[in-house]
């Protein structure tokens, strides 16, 4: 436990290392919000009283849990988008909340990518059906905020995310973070890649998958990024990457059907490229695949998803309870029996609030040892460079 812990410690100083440059993008702080009374943004708050309601919280600490929950059971419903059952354990999240609450969930375009998280809040405003809460990837996390997409919100346990996985004006806060791995059909794949290079062996044609496409989808943007730092790049250049790609493509090798459950049932993506959380969970969930999971040794690329609140949400009162239910030490821990590590991890770690049985199903943490995480400058670069050149270089 003690190794774990001090393994997660390091990969944390990274971050905290990467967000000296995230500061000067991110200039407002507590502080600037320290002298606010309990308020909600204004979208929210004139939305609560068109319908007559109180103005939600803009802060969870210090504001009455029982007071959410009724005003979340009075709205009666929670409107979530782009949330796969099998992704991070968001199943069983979701059931527990509902459970928990008497609340039902509408989980729309459960496949769904970031950028169409974003669209759903943009062109839904004002429609019963739009999102009241989003799953992003940072770069979308920091797109959407600017976009002005967003409402401020400060969880309860905020102080207890790191800092590098949150905005600190409080628009959107990281809740789980993995690692790009390699996940394969044993039934197919009897000589399985260890390495970004293996994967150009002529007995792959046809066989290697993203999970979605990089101009849409923040796992397959992850992807490159990996590859980038496999083949000689870095954060900071995810050219390489994009060069590795168009190489995998011309060899025959990489495929374009995204990865999905149902691909991997079936034998479709026999080895897919997506974070380790999601190819761990297929282990357990196809058994008929014998899906197996390597982390690449010679490019570890680690990062995160971020939760936000629909700033006209319809439902604004049942968006703060899921996410006070989500940064809770129960929902922490749900996300980590999905294989994901929560944001929280290092808190709960410290609290000694972690299964023991959750841990030993991860893999070993000198795996993650030496993974690299980009900062929100890095990502958004990056994001724009595979925007530009992989229609002409992958299509």
């Amino acid at each position: 436990m003690e190794d774990y812990e001090a393994q997660e410690q390091e990969f944390w100083r990274k971050l905290h290392e990467m967000d000296m440059s995230r500061a000067q993008m991110l200039k407002r702080s507590f502080a600037a919000a320290a002298g606010l009374t309990i308020l909600s943004s204004p979208g929210v708050a004139l939305a609560a009283r068109r319908a007559g309601e109180a103005a939600p919280p803009l802060k969870g600490r210090g504001f009455p849990l029982a007071t959410i929950v009724k005003n979340a059971k009075k709205e009666g419903k929670l409107n979530t988008i782009a949330l796969p059952p099998d992704w991070a354990n968001y199943g069983e999240i979701i059931s527990t909340f509902s459970k928990k609450y008497g609340i039902p969930i509408d989980n729309q375009n459960p496949n769904g990518s970031s950028a169409q998280e974003n669209e759903a809040v943009r062109s839904l405003k004002g429609d019963s059906r739009a999102p009241d809460v989003v799953d992003v990837g940072p770069a979308f996390a920091v797109s959407g905020a600017a976009e002005g997409l967003y409402g401020r919100y400060f969880v309860s346990t905020f102080s207890t995310i790191p800092r590098s996985m949150k905005d600190t004006r409080g628009l959107w806060w990281g809740d789980y973070w993995g690692a790009i791995s390699f996940g394969y059909n044993q039934n197919l794949i009897p000589n399985p890649p260890k390495t970004w290079k293996d994967l150009l062996k002529p007995e792959y044609k046809g066989k290697v998958a993203l999970n979605g496409s990089p101009l849409t989808s923040n796992s397959a943007v992850a992807g490159v990024f990996a590859a980038s730092l496999g083949n000689g790049g870095s954060v900071k250049d995810v050219g390489p990457g994009i060069d590795f790609f168009s190489q995998l493509k011309k060899s025959g090798n990489f495929i374009p059907v995204g990865t999905t459950p149902q691909t991997v049932a079936s034998g479709q993506t026999p080895i897919s490229i997506d974070w380790d959380y999601n190819n761990l969970a297929y282990v357990a969930e196809f058994p008929a695949a014998r899906w197996k999971v390597n982390i690449p040794s010679d490019g570890v690329y680690g990062g995160y998803y971020a939760q936000a609140i629909n700033k006209t949400a319809p439902h604004p009162w049942a968006a703060r309870l899921w996410e006070e239910f989500l940064y809770s030490d129960q929902g922490q821990i749900l996300f980590l029996k999905g294989f994901a590590h929560p944001a929280r991890f290092n808190d709960l770690a410290k609290r000694k609030k972690l299964p023991q049985a959750l841990l030993n199903a991860l893999p070993a943490p000198t795996l993650y040892a030496n993974a690299k995480f980009a900062s929100l400058g890095q990502q958004t670069a990056g994001k724009a460079k595979i925007a530009t050149d992989w229609p002409s270089k992958v299509g």
